[in-house]
């Protein structure tokens, strides 16, 4: 690896410099999904070597929540996957909750769950429909945004926000759900499982799609285990293993569904997962609205959870717990806690580390693009250089995991 002016540069296997040509991917094709570089080493078309250079995204958030209070935090979560934000908020929340020893309200949990699962669904649409483009199938991605639009209008009544939520809160949600909330989520998942069929009927027979796909970027379970991929990609090649079945949190334990996996490896089994995913979530969803308790969204916490907004007008005490808590932050005590989840894209993970006062003194986050980026180039060596987008599509990278 040679350095031009700070960047690196791939430079020829030895002995192949007449036959293998160094070229640029990126960072601003738009089947990377986001500012990624590859520099890829070919013969004639097919790939030798890959090499992904990142950074073009870097935000410095890890180090930003050093300079915030807890509560401040939350909203910095939402922008590393700006496709499955309330997976964010979620990982970091239970997080700290451990280190206060918080107990959340059962109707604040299971609706973190509804939530959590309909932006799963978000993120799969986005990835189905970005995917199907990539190949060249532009009319599935009109279909996706579609019901991508209907939970974005879900949200939105929910939070406020259409994307960027920071809904769920270090003790409980944000707000309240609308009295129709529950209502017009049935509706959404009542009709669903008949979008996913279309999107099924559109792609699963098409032979151009299929032929691009089938046997396409193989990844065996035991490359995928050491190269630390996680989620769908790792489930495709066979490993049996989700978080929220096998290390449950937010009380999955009480929802039943199955776990797809598939031993090919290749990008339809990437394909078939995430589509079997999706009906899974559904089912998740209507388990938590049949059994969907009542009672609070905040935890008891006074000195650590805002008040409600009416208490305020009528209770000094409230007013003042609100005005410390927002000028003040609440303190943590010291401690470290590891906290992982089964977000859209893999296997997300926070710790963070509190030396007991009201800002963080280290939050890492472990997210599943970063690690599944390494496993790019075991899938698409000896390939042609047009499966590389294939592959880039199949494994639902998002930048803002990466460059942290």
């Amino acid at each position: 690896m040679a350095e031009s002016a700070g960047m690196p540069i791939l430079e020829p296997a030895e002995g192949a410099h007449d036959q293998h040509m160094v070229i640029n991917m990126g960072p601003q094709h738009p089947a990377t999904h986001g500012v990624l570089r590859l520099v890829l080493e070919i013969d004639g078309e097919i790939v030798v070597r890959i090499y992904p250079e990142i950074g073009y995204l870097h935000t410095g958030i890890e180090k930003t929540c050093e300079a915030k209070f807890y509560q401040q935090v939350v909203p910095l979560t939402d922008r590393i996957n700006y496709l499955d934000p309330l997976s964010n908020n979620l990982c970091y929340a239970l997080a700290v909750e451990k280190l206060l020893g918080l107990e959340i309200p059962a109707k604040a949990t299971w609706m973190r769950v509804l939530m959590a699962e309909l932006s799963r669904l978000n993120s799969h649409l986005i990835w189905l429909g970005t995917h199907a483009m990539d190949i060249g199938a532009l009319t599935v991605f009109l279909y996706t945004f579609r019901e991508r639009e209907e939970i974005l209008r879900l949200f939105e009544a929910v939070a406020g926000q259409r994307m960027m939520l920071s809904y769920i809160r270090i003790g409980g949600l944000a707000l309240e759900p609308p009295l129709d909330f529950l209502d017009r989520v049935q509706a959404f998942i009542h009709t669903f499982p008949e979008k996913i069929d279309e999107y099924s009927n559109l792609l699963t027979g098409n032979p151009i799609f299929r032929n691009r796909l089938k046997g396409v970027g193989y990844l065996s379970a035991e490359d995928a285990i050491a190269l630390g991929v996680t989620g769908p990609p790792m489930r495709a090649s066979g490993v049996d293993f989700d978080v929220r079945r096998d290390i449950p949190y937010c009380g999955y334990e009480k929802f039943q569904f199955q776990v797809p996996i598939s031993t090919d490896g290749d990008c339809w089994a990437r394909y078939e997962v995430r589509l079997v995913e999706m009906r899974e979530s559904v089912k998740i969803i209507q388990q938590v609205l049949d059994g969907m308790p009542e009672g609070p969204v905040k935890a008891d916490a006074p000195k650590i959870v805002l008040p409600d907004r009416e208490k305020m007008k009528t209770q000094m005490e409230a007013l003042i717990h609100h005005f410390k808590i927002v000028t003040e932050g609440f303190e943590v005590p010291a401690g470290e806690v590891y906290q992982s989840i089964e977000a859209g894209h893999g296997q997300t993970g926070y710790y963070v580390v509190s030396d007991g006062t009201a800002k963080p003194y280290r939050v890492h986050m472990r997210y599943p693009s970063f690690t599944t980026l390494q496993a790019l180039e075991t899938m698409c060596k000896g390939r042609m250089l047009a499966d590389v987008v294939a592959v880039i599509g199949s494994i639902d990278i998002v930048l803002g995991e990466i460059d942290r």
